[in-house]
């Protein structure tokens, strides 16, 4: 039979038959295993891309760099204290603060109530000590505005040299009381009144006629329109807040806060946020820190009751006084353990998160806000010691 003669061969011819069956099975085998192997890799490559598509994520210009800020642990804070205290990163909207959420409302519906429109000529007037300034002269810039800061002359030099370069028109005046006219809020409000009516009388007329009036802009023949964003009156600074960094600590806390510690400059940042946390959070402690206005903190001190800060009559709770001893320590502190630079502002609130924080005892969890970042303020002295 055929298998006898094969098997009666010399070994030698059975062997290599053999091997050359394994051969070519051995190569189908390798060539398919290749090629499951591509195919593979392929795929995977392929599902990578697929999952990447559809999360293009790309925001309009300047202004969609606002809001949506992260919302960080201060892990040095926290350990001293027992507390959960988280901040608000306000420094990371693209002006350096969180007054870019107020400026951009502001201005926003002034365009909607037919006030101003964009690249018209229109001058945008503030009194400020600097931080609503360089926001709305960022906004201004990008929505088709010019902007006319007017500022106490003893803030630090870095605000104004950044206004001047983002094209804004620095006016620097005197420090003075809110009833003076030639206090900067007042001022802003006259320039806007005045700026584009014909007329021969000189600057210093002007000012000495200078009285206040209710309403906010005013138009001459060649549709120049000069309108004051008056952040301490205006709600559209609060709302700002309400509807939009109140929502996210909501959202990125998931509800769970404790206390919500706040300074307050214009009262828009606290109002805003207590409007739309308390209803929700009705066992939250709402805090704000004071100053009196011979400080050296910038944009904090509200010696006066504001629309804004009267918008959250009944929600705020407590109210802690920080000195500029402790806003300075604080901020030096945080340099040192934590690597973040914060400027005046939110030093105070955290030196308000630690008092809160003994006040209440370990395990509660406090939020609050990192207004600014130490670029523009000037600290002095070498004190790392975490105010107590």
């Amino acid at each position: 039979m055929l298998s006898d003669s094969i098997f009666k061969q010399p070994l030698h011819t059975t062997t290599l038959v053999f091997g050359l069956i394994a051969g070519v099975v051995l190569t189908i085998s390798t060539n398919s295993l290749l090629k499951w192997i591509k195919k593979k890799q392929t795929t995977s490559r392929s599902d990578v891309h697929d999952n990447y598509t559809g999360t293009e994520n790309i925001v309009d210009g300047v202004l969609g760099l606002i809001g949506n800020t992260p919302l960080m642990r201060i892990k040095s804070l926290s350990e001293a204290t027992g507390c959960e205290i988280l901040a608000k990163v306000e420094f990371l909207n693209p002006g350096g603060s969180l007054k870019d959420r107020a400026a951009l409302n502001i201005i926003n519906k002034a365009e909607e109530q037919g006030l101003i429109s964009p690249n018209s000529g229109c001058t945008i007037f503030e009194g400020t000590s600097g931080s609503t300034g360089i926001s709305i002269a960022i906004i201004s810039r990008a929505k088709g505005y010019n902007a006319w800061i007017i500022m106490p002359d003893d803030q630090a030099e870095e605000k104004y040299q950044l206004l001047e370069k983002l094209g804004a028109k620095v006016e620097k005046v005197m420090p003075a009381s809110i009833v003076d006219k030639q206090q900067f809020v007042n001022l802003a409000k006259s320039r806007a009144k005045q700026f584009g009516k014909q007329r021969a009388v000189q600057q210093d007329t002007v000012d000495k006629e200078f009285e206040i009036i209710d309403i906010q802009n005013s138009v001459d023949t060649s549709g120049k329109t000069g309108f004051f964003a008056d952040q301490f009156e205006n709600l559209s600074n609060s709302e700002a807040h309400y509807c939009g960094t109140g929502p996210e600590i909501f959202k990125q806390t998931n509800g769970k806060i404790d206390a919500f510690v706040a300074g307050a400059g214009t009262g828009g940042t606290i109002s805003g946020i207590s409007r739309y946390l308390k209803p929700l959070i009705p066992s939250l402690k709402g805090t704000r820190r004071r100053h009196q206005v011979d400080t050296i903190i910038e944009g904090v001190g509200l010696n006066r009751m504001t629309e804004n800060f009267n918008s959250a009559c009944g929600l705020i709770d407590d109210a802690i006084r920080v000195s500029d001893e402790e806003a300075v320590a604080m901020a030096r502190f945080l340099v040192r353990e934590e690597g973040l630079f914060v400027g005046s502002s939110s030093a105070i609130n955290c030196v308000g998160c630690v008092r809160v924080a003994r006040q209440l005892g370990p395990g509660n969890r406090i939020v609050t806000i990192l207004c600014d970042s130490g670029q523009r303020s000037t600290y002095t002295g070498n004190s790392f010691q975490m105010p107590v």
